[in-house]
């Protein structure tokens, strides 16, 4: 029943950017706060950015702070990750996810995102 869905990521070249998207079902999506993490391969899992239910605050991996932006829009249930001068370091496929309990939490499929010349 519930899903979430990213999109957006593409093959880029370094100093460019992109914006990653995150469309949610099956649950009330103002409730959650969210997470962005990425994995580059094989390497562990990283977050990236969180924001709180109401997206009124956000924190950031130092390795990405005043490059990426994180939103949210309670009324189109989706997140976004706006993503400025990418870095080949930023190569990974990147994940959203809801901040739940344990027995509430989800993952999306993940999108790639290849940073390179």
């Amino acid at each position: 029943q519930v899903q979430l869905v990213e999109s957006g990521g593409r093959l880029v070249q370094p100093g460019g950017s992109l914006r990653l998207s995150c469309a949610a079902s099956g649950l009330t999506f103002s409730r959650y706060a969210m997470n962005w993490h990425r994995q580059a391969p094989g390497k562990g899992r990283e977050l990236v950015a969180a924001i709180t239910r109401a997206g009124d605050s956000s924190i950031y991996a130092d390795s990405v702070k005043g490059r990426f932006t994180i939103s949210k829009d309670n009324a189109e249930n989706t997140i976004y990750l706006q993503m400025n001068n990418l870095r080949p370091e930023d190569t990974a496929a990147y994940f959203c996810q809801n901040v739940g309990d344990a027995e509430d939490n989800y993952w999306g499929q993940g999108t790639q995102v290849t940073v390179s010349s």
